[in-house]
């Protein structure tokens, strides 16, 4: 087995299933189009979904891509781990109604054994424990002794999502070697131990999934198979996990020389090692497909992502600005397969900069004034930051409330969510109080409507984070020849009003 590097086994695997007759397509953009259920796109099938359904025709009814995807809702373990990741590749071959088990079994035991030449015998298949019919393909057309494969239940091998397409799976494993196991002499694929590492999984789907739970034949039956492309890295390189993979390792490296730290010296900076090395990959390839920082949506979690990776940093003893240079080297590892990496590089730098410069000065004004507050609860023997203090930190200067619970916590405290979501309230329904109190506005003297006063919502001020913003206008008022104020739908040039929006920077 020859140690690939991660481009070169992309490269490997799209053009085998070239070979198979499949069409390669490019990796759809991290934005669903079309797809208000999900906020990024976070499996290589989800782009897919209205090939599978039929609510579009399919350019070809095989195709092979290697899809970007995104997941955060382990985010907070990411760097504590170094198995968590919020940015993954998965390479994927799918059929629509055209070939089915028969052949896509094969195919992957081909380009596992011969293409990657992988050792047959540290491959173990699973199938769904009622599906006979892949079994049989395992045992009778690969040649896989019984013993070998293993039948697993629902919850291992079969996918669903509610109602529609659905279907059992085979997963292929990796057998990473007996002093990775629990020795448990009954050890095997689903053992929850190191030792089996599952790097790919073929998806039937035969069945669609009613209402009352039951499942009818598809009259149109798809495969949908997919390889994480750092879990193959990973075997093909003998590495553990995915920061050793070549393309992530200089990553990593990269912010190792610009600390000063060594991988593997210290736990503390290890965690922060690969919280940035994760987070610069996810918002370099985030940005590079026109995610903009924001306060709301996919915008907040990719702020979220380079604000953790500023934060970090600065643990390691980075005080300045850093994070472009980590960006340039994502850049140049993946700018082969993904193009738009290079030609939207000044513009990915630009956005990174201005994100980490406002951060910058937010971090600047609350840290100090956070430590104190942690400071004043160790010496009075608190556990736990008040809820009202976070809140201050985050009214006052801007700070997240995440940001907080994060530095509370490696000062090992906790915070008071509870409190700070009270002291939020309390400050809502006071602003609530003040607009409906208000008799003077910018025309002097004069009340605001009722439709104004009796409006509950509050303008979001987002000036701590942001030089802009898009935003709803929520009242248009204007003043008639008498001097009162009334509100109207719209305005036209000329027109003297005010305008409540929403949110505002200013």
């Amino acid at each position: 087995m020859e140690p690939l590097g991660l481009n070169e086994i992309r490269e490997r695997y799209l053009s085998f299933f070239e070979s198979k007759g499949h069409l390669r397509l490019p990796s759809f953009s991290l934005v669903p189009q079309n797809d208000p259920s999900i906020l990024l796109i976070n499996a290589g099938m989800t782009p897919m979904k209205p090939y599978f359904t039929g609510a579009e025709t399919p350019p070809r009814k095989r195709v092979t891509t290697c899809q970007k995807c995104i997941r955060t809702p382990d985010i907070e373990n990411v760097g504590h781990t170094s198995r968590h990741g919020t940015y993954f590749e998965m390479l994927g071959n799918f059929s629509f109604g055209d070939y089915f088990k028969d052949e896509v079994i094969p195919w992957a035991w081909e380009f596992l054994t011969q293409n990657l030449e992988i050792e047959p015998e540290k491959l173990y298949p699973s199938v769904f424990e009622e599906d006979d019919e892949a079994f049989a393909i395992w045992r009778d057309k690969i040649g896989i002794p019984e013993e070998r494969i293993t039948r697993l239940g629902k919850e291992d091998n079969f996918w669903e999502h509610g109602t529609g397409p659905c279907g059992p799976c085979s997963e292929i494993y990796f057998d990473r070697g007996i002093e990775h196991g629990c020795g448990k002499p009954d050890c095997k694929p689903g053992c929850e131990c190191d030792r089996f590492v599952e790097i790919w999984n073929l998806v039937f789907s035969q069945f669609d999934r009613q209402e009352d739970g039951s499942y009818l034949p598809l009259k149109q039956k798809n495969i949908d198979t997919g390889a994480g492309l750092e879990r193959v890295a990973c075997v093909m390189q003998g590495v553990d996990n995915l920061f050793e993979v070549d393309t992530v390792r200089k990553i990593l490296d990269t912010v190792c020389n610009i600390a000063g730290k060594t991988y593997h010296a210290n736990h503390d900076d290890d965690v922060a090692i690969r919280v940035i090395t994760d987070h610069m990959r996810s918002s370099t390839m985030m940005i590079s497909d026109g995610v903009l920082p924001s306060n709301e949506g996919r915008g907040y979690v990719l702020r979220r992502l380079m604000r953790r990776a500023a934060r970090f940093g600065r643990l390691l003893g980075i005080e300045r600005l850093f994070l472009t240079e980590v960006a340039e080297v994502v850049i140049d590892q993946n700018k082969d397969a993904y193009p738009d990496l290079a030609a939207r590089h000044d513009y990915i730098m630009k956005i990174i900069a201005l994100e980490e410069e406002a951060f910058h000065r937010t971090v600047a004004a609350g840290t100090e004034i956070l430590n104190e507050m942690i400071e004043n609860a160790k010496k009075e023997g608190k556990a736990e930051l008040a809820g009202e203090d976070a809140f201050k930190l985050h009214d006052t200067y801007g700070f997240p409330l995440d940001l907080t619970k994060e530095i509370a916590k490696d000062a090992g405290l906790s915070v008071d969510e509870e409190g700070f979501k009270t002291s939020m309230k309390k400050q809502k329904d006071a602003a609530r109080a003040a607009t409906k109190e208000k008799v003077d506005t910018a025309w002097g003297g004069t009340a605001l409507p009722s439709e104004v006063t009796a409006d509950t919502s509050v303008t979001e001020y987002l000036g701590y984070d942001s030089l802009d913003c898009d935003a709803k206008i929520l009242h248009i008022i204007k003043k008639d020849e008498e001097g009162n104020l009334f509100s109207e739908d719209e305005a036209v040039s000329g027109d003297e009003v005010i305008i409540i929006l929403g949110k505002t920077t200013a």
